[in-house]
Formats: C-alpha cells, sequence, structure tokens
C-alpha cells in the first residue's frame, strides 16, 4: 500500500479539519483529481491527488481534524509490504490499527484520546455523547476519569454540550494565549484632527500611508522579535496585515510593500484580499508575514482600545470610531472631526519615547492635507 500523508498546506501550519470528501474507497483517481477539501486555521483548501490509483482507504470523517504528515489517503498497490509515502516515510507501528499512525510532532486526536483515557471511560463517554477532547482530566497526567464524566455530564445536562473551537477561531485563540504569555504590552492612545479631509477621503487609504510614514520614521517598530533568542529582525519592507472580521472569524491578509506602492495600487490589493477572505479562496501565504499589523475597528464602534500583538510582530496600530468634537484653532473653539488612535507595543523591543515618536509621525501625516 502507499499513503498519501496531509502536506504541508503553508509554511508550517500543523493540521487542517476535513470538509468534504470528494472520493471514496474503491475510487479510481487520476493525478491532480480533487481529493478532498480541508480547512486550516487560514482558509479552505483543496488537496488533489498526487498519483493514478484505486482509494483503498480514507482517514478521518468529515469534521475531524488530521495533522501535517499523518496519513489522508491508502491507495491499492502491487506490494502489500510497501510502506512508502508520497510525502515522507510511514512508520511502521508495533500493532495495528488507524490509531498508530502517529506521524509527525503531534498525534492525532483519535490516538491522543486512546492515551489519556481507559476503555471503559471511551465507552461510558460514547454512551453519554460526551466529547472527551472538551474535557480537563483530573486524573495523574491528565488521564480523564468517571469522575470527570459524571460532572461533565451533569453540566451538559445543565448547560448544555460544550464545543470545540474549530479553524479561524481555533487558531485566534491559540495566537491570543501566544500574544499574553509572549509579549509585554504597552498602549498609547491619541487624537488625530482630521477636520481638513476631503468628503470623499479614502479613510483605509490614509491610515495605511500615515502607518508607512511612520514606520520610516522610527523603523525599529517594523520587526520582528525573537523572545526565545532575545533576537531582533527589522526589516526594510513594510508588510502592513489587514485586520478583516468576518462570520467566521478574524482573518488578518497581508498587504505587502506598503511604502513603495501607489494609492490605487494599494486599494485595488486590499480590495482583491477581502474578496479572497470572503470567499474563503485566499492562499494561506497571503496571511502570513506581516510586519505590522492595522486594525480599523473603528468602522463598526469603539474609540480606543488595546489591539493584541501577534508574535513575533512588535507593534499594532488601532483606529476608533471618528466622531465630531470640538477642537481649537487660532485659541478659537470650532466643531472638528476627530480620529482616535490606539498604538501597542512590545516593551521588551521598544522605549515608550521610540513608540511616542512612531504615534506622533502616524498622526502628524494623518493631519496633513
Amino acid at each position: 500500500m502507499k499513503y498519501f500523508k496531509l502536506p504541508d498546506l503553508g509554511e508550517g501550519l500543523p493540521e487542517a479539519e476535513i470538509v468534504e470528501w470528494h472520493v471514496k474507497a474503491g475510487d479510481s483517481v487520476s493525478v491532480d483529481q480533487l481529493l478532498v477539501s480541508v480547512e486550516t486555521a487560514k482558509a479552505v483548501v483543496d488537496v488533489p491527488s498526487p498519483v493514478d490509483g484505486v482509494i483503498a482507504h480514507l482517514f478521518g470523517a468529515e469534521g475531524d481534524s488530521i495533522h501535517t504528515g499523518e496519513p489522508l489517503v491508502e491507495f491499492v498497490s502491487d506490494a502489500d509490504d510497501d510502506t512508502g509515502t508520497v510525502v515522507g516515510t510511514l512508520s511502521q507501528a508495533e500493532q495495528t490499527g488507524e490509531d498508530h499512525f502517529i506521524i509527525g510532532a503531534s498525534p492525532s486526536t483519535r490516538a491522543h484520546q486512546q492515551q489519556r483515557t481507559t476503555p471503559a471511560v471511551r465507552a461510558l463517554a460514547q454512551r453519554l455523547a460526551i466529547d472527551l477532547d472538551t474535557l480537563q482530566g483530573s486524573g495523574p497526567g491528565g488521564v480523564v476519569t468517571m469522575s470527570d464524566l459524571e460532572q461533565a455530564s451533569r453540566l451538559n445536562s445543565q448547560f448544555g454540550a460544550p464545543k470545540k473551537l474549530k479553524g479561524v477561531r481555533k487558531q485566534m485563540a491559540i495566537n491570543m494565549a501566544a500574544s499574553h504569555e509572549q509579549v509585554v504590552p504597552v498602549s498609547l492612545f491619541d487624537d488625530a484632527d482630521i477636520s481638513e479631509w476631503p468628503d470623499n477621503t479614502d479613510i483605509t487609504m490614509r491610515l495605511i500611508q500615515a502607518l508607512a510614514h511612520a514606520c520610516k520614521e522610527v523603523p525599529l517598530l517594523n520587526s520582528w522579535f525573537d523572545g526565545q533568542q532575545l533576537a531582533l529582525r527589522q526589516h526594510d519592507s513594510i508588510d502592513l496585515g489587514v485586520a478583516v472580521d468576518t462570520e467566521k472569524g478574524l482573518f488578518v491578509p497581508v498587504l505587502r510593500d506598503i511604502g513603495k506602492r501607489s494609492e490605487e495600487d494599494l486599494r485595488e490589493g486590499l480590495n482583491r484580499l477581502r474578496a479572497d477572505v470572503e470567499a474563503r479562496t485566499i492562499p494561506p501565504k497571503e496571511l502570513q508575514g506581516a510586519t505590522i499589523t492595522l486594525s480599523n475597528f473603528g468602522t463598526l464602534a469603539g474609540r480606543y482600545a488595546t489591539p493584541i500583538i501577534v508574535p513575533p510582530q512588535v507593534a499594532i496600530i488601532g483606529a476608533g470610531v471618528i466622531r465630531k468634537a470640538p477642537v481649537v484653532r487660532n485659541e478659537n473653539i470650532t466643531a472638528g472631526r476627530i480620529l482616535p488612535v490606539s498604538l501597542t507595543f512590545d516593551h521588551r523591543v521598544a522605549t515608550g519615547g521610540e513608540a511616542a515618536r512612531f504615534l506622533k509621525a502616524f498622526i502628524h501625516h494623518l493631519e496633513g492635507v
């Protein structure tokens, strides 16, 4: 048999969720024929067949998660003892059964369940319709016990069964936890007087251009920081992550090299990225590699915020709701338009003075007509 393992779908994404199988056991397939659609933390990806052959077995059902490097499809082969794979090498297990196909850095969900429970607990969990992956075991080494199941059953009866986060929302939770553990954040807040902006001003483009200007004035904030090695990588190119809110969760596509592009080119590029995000057709590489991030949450609500930095980045700018407010000009009070801005930076990398100068440059550019 030959095994096709789940390939790396984009710069090290660790797992994917099976959305839909397009083949079944016994089907004959040709090279590049669509096998399965999977959802990563970034996008829905169609996985084609790497060979001509007959499907012997599919690993995983729709809704299951599978890790990069684990078997996805088994093809019929003339050699029964062939353990070669299309990608990498499949290690022999001492016992047979799909639970023993543990490839790569992380075990499969099913194998993990086998290790942290007993057969009796698994049987009871199945009878009670309890997902063992939603439980934190109280036994030695995190083993799920009967008392854990009883407690979970009582909670499920009272509040309903919990649902595991998947796809984009799961990755968002992981990223936010990583930020909390790895970053020392400090936030600065200020206002930009945009009263002189023309009525047809493209607000997002002004924010992007101002951010590019600030990065050139204080390039330190356009960096990646390795907290383990205490190493800083400064970037010449400004690759801007732009937060996009969707029903599926938060996506941050990357607008490349913003400091060297015209406003028309930036607008066209951003529109394309947003359209691809909404259609869930955006390639994973377009969601990776940001050197700094912009969150324009003011299109929805909110004046100031403490935006979350996603490592290895060291800064993120937030823009709040534009409001009418009194402003002082030439010692006179007049009606104006105010854009609130927030800068969160990693204080391990930048000083308060450097962050303040960055914010000052950002605001100065916004207030220019």
